[in-house]
């Protein structure tokens, strides 16, 4: 049976120079669960304008439903300015005080939580007031989902206050490498091993995984049991890195809401996002069965 998830965030328009790619970590997580066969629904908002309108067509031919995407009269449709470096690793600039930070709270949204076997969410929408609060009041009111935090750390989004209740309100957390030093910065933690870090956010925040993603060179699990799983990265041709841990996310994602244990989805994330990392952006189908062969035959480093 399919997993019902719930992305709650940002739709921005990614800008490339001249080409734009439609993106936001919550709607390309959308976009890769449902190649994978799950039912992935996004909550977000977009402005009564020409990108907005771009964004609902645009949705609807990556196969990802606009049913849940609120039309906003005031605040324009999210856009980033993207550049990527010479090793593929993206750097983003991000249009301030948009539609997605003004997501209300609206009894479907409610009903939609409630029913869903997962609520994904990061730091980036609750930037502002009310997609932050709305974000809470969701989490409050549907306590029996899962909840997912892709934290994704950008540059001047966040405080310490935003991260802190992130964390309390997860069940799993998902960060690249460098963001788990960032967070030792930001909350003052102790260790200074990555393992051990991932160890003390769990019994400083009441986790029950850390997944961390660390590049080319792969990725680990650490469970609140101290159960620790780890696989290499992938030899690739590497394009861009763009949505590339996004895709490890709904990979895990998709296979440990169906059961699998944490080894195999960590092995299907992480074959995941190398392949997204030999496309350019976040939004080319990926079938399950080039992972799978990935897995058994791809070139480990």
């Amino acid at each position: 049976m399919a997993n019902k998830v719930v992305a709650f965030g940002e739709l921005v328009w990614d800008i490339f120079g001249e080409d734009k790619v439609l993106g936001g970590a919550p709607a390309n997580f959308v976009f890769r669960l449902n190649t994978f066969g799950d039912k992935g629904i996004l909550l977000s908002r977009v402005g009564i304008d020409e990108f907005g309108e771009e964004a609902l067509k645009r949705m609807e031919e990556l196969g990802i439903s606009n049913e849940n995407v609120q039309i906003d009269n005031v605040f324009p449709t999210g856009t980033v300015d993207v550049k990527v470096d010479s090793e593929g690793r993206p750097d983003y600039h991000i249009k301030k005080d948009v539609s997605f930070d003004h997501i209300e709270f609206t009894t479907e949204a409610l009903r939609l939580v409630r029913d869903a076997d997962c609520l994904c969410f990061g730091t980036l929408v609750q930037r502002y007031g009310i997609s932050k609060n709305t974000l809470r009041e969701l989490i409050k009111e549907a306590p029996k989902p899962l909840k997912f935090l892709d934290i994704k750390l950008r540059k001047d989004c966040y405080t310490k206050s935003i991260i802190e209740s992130s964390l309390v309100f997860a069940d799993i957390l998902r960060l690249k490498e460098n963001e788990l030093y960032s967070l030792k910065n930001e909350l003052g933690l102790f260790e200074y091993e990555s393992k051990a870090l991932a160890n003390e956010l769990i019994n400083e925040y009441k986790l029950d995984l850390v997944l961390v993603t660390k590049g080319k060179n792969g990725a680990f699990a650490l469970d609140k049991n101290n159960n620790y799983f780890e696989d290499p990265g992938y030899y690739i041709d590497l394009i861009d890195t763009v949505g590339s841990g996004v895709a490890f996310s709904a990979g895990f994602m998709h296979y440990y809401l169906s059961g699998k244990g944490i080894e195999d989805s960590l092995k299907f994330g992480n074959a995941a996002g190398a392949l997204t990392a030999a496309t350019h952006g976040a939004t080319n189908k990926i079938d399950k069965s080039k992972i799978l062969h990935l897995i058994k035959n791809g070139k480990r480093r």
